[in-house]
C-alpha cells in the first residue's frame, strides 16, 4: 500500500472512535497498529489513544489503546506517556498490565533510561495478588456481541503479565549482576517449601521457565554463585508443571563441567518423561539426552531400556533420538540391533541426525564383528554419502581405511564400485586411488578384478589428463595379473581409454533400459503375427537410472509379471476371456510399488474391446482423484493412450453400506465439440457393492492423428441404485437410477510424454541442435520456492529430472534437465533455467529441444 493511500485510510479510520460498536472498535486499534509504519502524520491520534487509556475507560478497550500508542510513540514522546504507562503497569486487570509491560519491553531500546526508572512498578507487577474477579489476559478480545456497550470480563487464572514483568524487569537489571542475583533467590525463596505452590509469589509456569534461565545464566557466568544456584534447579525439578521440571533439567545438563552426581537427580526426571503418553514430552526428553550423550554416555546409560522402547514410536523424530542416542551409549549387543535398523529409515532423518552417525559408524567398522553386522554398518555409510554430500569426503575415507584390512570379498567389491562412482566427482580424486590400487596388489581375484573397474571410472571421469595417464600405467601393470578377469577387463578398459565415445558409453553411461517396460514390449513383440514384419523398437523402451533400478528390485513382488506365454497369443487378443478372469480384471487396481505400467498392460490386455488398440503407449503415472475421500462415492481416474485411442479408466469405491450400485457408467462431456476425439464405446461396472471398488472404461478414437488432443471433459455417473440391508447386505429387488456429478478430468500435454532417462544431457542437447529448439520466458508467482517450482514443471510436461537436478541446491538459482519421449516415440529434452524472489515468486526460462519444432512447441505450450 502505498504511503499516501495509508494515510488517507489511517484518518478515515479515526473516525470510527466514536462508534458504539465494540467489535468494530477493537478493529480501529488494529488498524492503526498495522498503518502506523506506512502512514504519515499517525501522532495526530495520539490524544485519542490516551484517552481511551484512562481508567475511567471501558476495560475492554484500555490495553488494545495502550498497544496502540506505543506502535506509534518514540522516544521523544515516552516522557510525555510515562505517567499513564507507568499506572498500567501497577493496574490489578491483568489484560491492562500485560499490554502496559510488553509494550514497555518493545520500547526499551529506544528509551531505555525512561523505563529502568520504572522497576518498582514492574517488581510489583510480580508481587501483585491475585483478584478474585479480575480482567483476564483475553479480555481485550471482542465478543462480537453489539447489544451493549459494556463488556464483563471472566477471573484471571494465568498470571500470564508475571511472566512478562519478569522478562522486562530482568532487561532493565540485566548488567547488574548482584541484582539479579538478588531477585532470583527472592522469587525462588518464596516457594522453597513447595517449588510451585500456590503460597508463592510466582503464580505462572512460564515465569519459573524464565526464572530458571536467569538461574543458570548466573551459575554459567559466577563460579562462586554454582552451589546456590543448582540447589535452586535442583529443587525445581519437584514442581508441579512438567514444563519446569523439563526446563529445570535441561538447564542442569547444560552446566558446564557438571559431574555424573549433578546429573543424577534431571537424568532421572528426563526418564520419566521418555515413558509419558504426551509425544511432546518424550520429544523434549530424548533430545536433551541425546545432547548430553555426546559429552557424558555413560551417565545416560541407565535410560537405555526406556529408549529402546522408543525405536518403535510412532513419532519418527523421536524414534530417530533415541536410535541415535542408543548408538552412543548402547553396548555390542545392542548396537549390533541397532545397525540393522538403520538402513531402513535413513531417507527419513535429518542431517544433523545422520552426521552424529558418521563419526560412530566409523569406529564401529575398526571394531571386532561378524559379517551381517559390518554389511550394516556399510549400509549405513553408503547412506550417508547418498544423503549428506557434505559428508562425502569422509565417509569415503573411512571406507578406505575399512577395505585395507576387510576380511569380506563382498564387502570390498561394493566399497570399491562406490569409490569408482563417488571418488571421481570429489575436490582431491586421486588420494583414493592409491587404496584401490593397494587392493590390486594384496586382494583375492575378485577383489583385484573389482578394483580394476574402479580405476578406470578414475581415468574416464577425472579431468586432469595426468590423472588418465597414470592410470594407464596402472592397468598396464595389469596385464600380466595371473587371473584371467583381471586381464581381460585391464585390456577391455585400457581399449576404452583410448576412445572418448565408448567410454562415454560403457564406463560413465548411468542409465539402463527399465526391465519391466522392456520384457512387456518384447512379450507383446513375439506373441503378436504382425510385429514379424517389423524390427523391435528398443527406442520405445524408457531409461532408468541405476539407482532406480536398484530400488525397483528390492520393491516387493506380489504380482506375477510373466502371465504371457511367449509364442502364444494371449487370450485377450484371441478375444478368448472366461467371465471370471475378465470380472477380475475390470475390477482390479495395480498394487502400487511394482512396475504401474506393466501393471496396467496386462489388465488391459484381457479386456478384448481395449486389446484390440495395440500397444500401450503411456498409463498416468497417479490417478487423478474426481472427488474427496470422505464422500459417499470415492472416484478417480487414469489415462491411458494407445497409437490411436485414448482410454478412460474411472475407478469407484461405493462408500455407502446401505446401497448397492448397478449397471453403473460414465458419461463424459467435452468442452469442446471440435476437441480432436469420439466416443468409441464405454464398459460399465456389472455392480459395486458397499467398499468393493471397480472400473469403468471409457474408449474415445483420435479423428486427426496428426495431431494430440487436449482439453477438459465433464463427467457424470450414471447408474442403478438399490437399497439394501447394512448387515446382511441383500439388496431390495427394485432400484431406481440416479447420477453423479464428479470434477472434470483434463487431456494435457504431459500425458504424450514419457518420462525418460539419459546419462550424458549435455551431449544429447547438442546432438539435437537449435533447429528444434523453442524459448519462452514464464513467471510462476505461485511457486514459493525453487523446489516447488521443479515440482509443477515435471508434473506439467510429465518428463523425468535428470542429472541430480530435480532437488534445488540453491534457493534462489536453479537449472532443471528434463527428459522424455513425445508420443511417437520422438526424443524430447527440456532445460530450465530459475530465479527466485520472495517478491516477484520465480522467474523462468524454459528451452525444449526435439528433432520437430512443432513438437517442441506443443510441450512447452503445457507451462502456458
Amino acid at each position: 500500500m502505498a504511503t499516501t493511500e495509508a494515510t488517507e485510510l489511517f484518518f478515515s479510520v479515526t473516525k470510527l472512535f466514536q462508534s458504539k460498536d465494540i467489535a468494530l472498535r477493537q478493529m480501529v486499534y488494529l488498524v492503526i497498529k498495522e498503518l502506523s509504519s506506512i502512514a504519515e502524520d499517525v501522532i495526530m491520534v495520539t490524544s485519542s489513544l490516551m484517552k481511551d487509556m484512562q481508567p475511567k475507560s471501558d476495560v475492554i478497550y484500555r490495553a488494545n489503546a495502550i498497544r496502540a500508542l506505543c506502535k506509534i510513540t518514540d522516544a521523544s514522546m515516552l516522557p510525555s506517556v510515562e505517567r499513564f504507562l507507568k499506572a498500567a503497569v501497577v493496574d490489578k486487570t491483568p489484560s491492562i498490565s500485560s499490554a502496559a509491560i510488553v509494550s514497555s519491553y518493545h520500547l526499551f531500546p529506544a528509551g531505555k533510561d525512561v523505563i529502568k526508572r520504572w522497576a518498582n512498578e514492574v517488581h510489583e507487577a510480580i508481587n501483585s495478588k491475585p483478584a478474585s474477579l479480575v480482567g483476564s489476559a483475553s479480555s481485550y478480545l471482542t465478543s462480537f456481541s453489539t447489544s451493549s456497550s459494556s463488556y464483563n470480563t471472566p477471573p484471571s487464572s494465568s498470571n500470564i503479565n508475571q511472566y512478562h514483568a519478569l522478562g522486562l524487569l530482568y532487561l532493565i537489571r540485566q548488567h547488574d549482576r548482584m541484582a539479579v542475583t538478588k531477585l532470583i533467590q527472592q522469587l525462588a525463596g518464596s516457594s522453597r517449601g513447595g517449588f510451585g505452590s500456590s503460597s508463592g509469589i510466582l503464580r505462572n509456569t512460564f515465569a519459573y521457565c524464565l526464572l530458571i534461565r536467569f538461574a543458570a545464566k548466573i551459575l554459567d557466568e559466577d563460579p562462586n554463585s554454582r552451589q546456590p544456584m543448582y540447589d535452586l534447579l535442583e529443587g525445581w525439578l519437584r514442581h508441579k508443571s512438567d514444563i519446569v521440571n523439563f526446563e529445570a533439567a535441561k538447564a542442569i545438563c547444560n552446566i558446564k563441567d557438571v559431574t555424573s552426581k549433578e546429573l543424577y537427580p534431571a537424568i532421572n526426571v528426563l526418564q520419566l518423561f521418555l515413558s509419558s503418553p504426551r509425544f511432546t514430552l518424550r520429544f523434549a526428553a530424548i533430545r536433551t539426552l541425546n545432547k548430553l550423550a555426546m559429552t557424558h554416555p555413560t551417565a545416560v546409560q541407565p535410560c537405555n531400556l526406556d529408549m529402546e522402547n522408543l525405536i518403535t514410536d510412532q513419532n519418527r523424530s523421536v524414534a530417530t533420538f533415541a536410535i541415535t542416542t542408543l548408538l552412543k551409549t548402547g553396548n555390542e549387543a545392542s548396537v549390533d540391533r541397532l545397525m540393522k535398523q538403520i538402513t531402513g529409515f535413513m531417507s527419513e532423518i535429518s542431517d544433523e541426525f545422520k552426521a552424529v552417525m558418521l563419526g560412530f559408524l566409523s569406529g564401529v567398522l575398526r571394531d571386532e564383528g561378524g559379517y551381517e553386522f559390518k554389511r550394516a554398518v556399510v549400509e549405513a555409510i553408503f547412506d550417508l554419502v547418498k544423503f549428506i554430500p557434505e559428508s562425502k569426503e569422509a565417509a569415503l575415507a573411512h571406507l578406505c581405511e575399512f577395505i585395507e584390512d576387510c576380511e569380506f570379498t563382498k564387502l570390498s567389491v561394493r566399497v570399491l564400485h562406490l569409490l569408482g562412482v563417488e571418488g571421481p566427482k570429489t575436490a582431491t580424486p586421486t588420494k583414493y586411488i592409491r587404496y584401490i590400487y593397494n587392493r590390486v596388489i594384496l586382494e583375492n581375484s575378485i577383489v583385484r578384478a573389482a578394483a580394476v573397474s574402479a580405476l578406470a571410472k578414475f581415468g574416464v571421469s577425472v579431468e586432469d589428463p595426468e590423472v588418465k595417464k597414470s592410470i594407464k600405467v596402472l592397468l598396464t601393470r595389469c596385464l600380466d595379473d595371473n587371473d584371467d578377469e583381471v586381464r581381460d577387463r585391464a585390456t577391455l578398459y585400457l581399449r576404452l581409454l583410448d576412445e572418448d565415445e565408448n567410454a562415454e558409453k560403457y564406463l560413465k553411461d548411468d542409465s539402463t533400459y527399465s526391465l519391466a517396460a522392456l520384457e512387456r514390449q518384447l512379450v507383446q513383440y513375439v506373441s503378436s503375427s504382425e510385429s514379424a514384419e517389423k524390427p523391435f523398437d528398443l527406442s520405445a523402451i524408457p531409461k532408468i537410472t541405476k539407482s532406480q533400478a536398484e530400488a525397483e528390485n528390492l520393491r516387493p513382488r506380489s504380482f506375477d509379471l510373466a502371465t504371457q506365454t511367449i509364442g502364444v497369443s494371449s487370450p485377450a487378443v484371441s478375444g478368448i476371456i472366461p467371465a471370471t478372469i475378465s470380472t477380475a480384471s475390470r475390477d482390479a487396481t495395480p498394487t502400487p510399488g511394482i512396475d504401474q505400467q506393466q501393471l496396467y498392460t496386462q489388465q488391459l490386455e484381457k479386456i478384448p474391446e481395449i486389446a484390440a488398440f495395440g500397444t500401450l503407449f503411456k498409463s498416468s503415472v497417479k490417478p487423478v482423484e474426481l472427488t474427496e475421500s470422505e464422500t459417499e462415492y470415492v472416484v478417480s481416474c487414469v489415462k491411458h493412450v494407445f497409437n490411436e485411442h485414448i482410454v478412460f479408466q474411472f475407478n469407484i469405491n461405493n462408500t455407502l453400506n446401505d446401497q448397492l450400485l448397478e449397471n453403473v457408467s460414465v458419461v463424459m462431456q467435452p468442452e469442446s465439440d471440435d476437441i480432436g476425439l469420439e466416443e468409441e464405446f464405454v464398459i460399465p461396472a456389472s455392480k459395486l457393492a458397499y467398499d468393493q471398488p471397480g472400473s469403468v472404461y471409457v474408449a474415445f478414437k483420435r479423428t486427426n492423428l496428426d495431431e494430440c488432443p487436449l482439453g477438459s471433459f465433464s463427467n457424470t455417473l450414471k447408474f442403478v441404485v438399490k437399497d439394501c440391508d447394512p448387515t446382511s447386505g441383500e439388496p431390495d429387488e427394485e432400484g431406481y437410477e440416479d447420477e453423479y456429478l464428479v470434477e472434470d478430468v483434463e487431456l494435457v500435454t504431459g500425458d504424450y510424454v514419457l518420462p525418460t532417462y539419459i546419462s550424458d544431457f549435455q551431449g544429447a542437447w547438442d546432438k539435437l541442435g537449435e533447429d528444434g529448439q523453442v524459448v519462452e520466458t514464464f513467471a510462476l508467482t505461485a511457486s514459493k520456492s525453487l523446489k516447488a517450482a521443479c515440482t509443477t514443471l515435471i508434473e506439467l510436461l510429465g518428463m523425468s529430472a535428470v542429472e541430480n537436478t530435480g532437488t534445488p541446491q540453491s534457493s534462489s538459482v536453479h537449472t532443471l534437465l528434463l527428459s522424455g519421449i513425445f508420443f511417437g516415440g520422438v526424443e524430447v529434452l527440456a532445460k530450465s533455467r530459475m530465479t527466485f524472489s520472495p517478491s516477484t515468486g520465480v522467474t523462468m526460462e524454459l528451452s525444449v529441444r526435439s528433432s520437430s519444432q512443432e513438437i517442441s512447441r506443443t510441450v512447452i505450450s503445457a507451462v502456458v
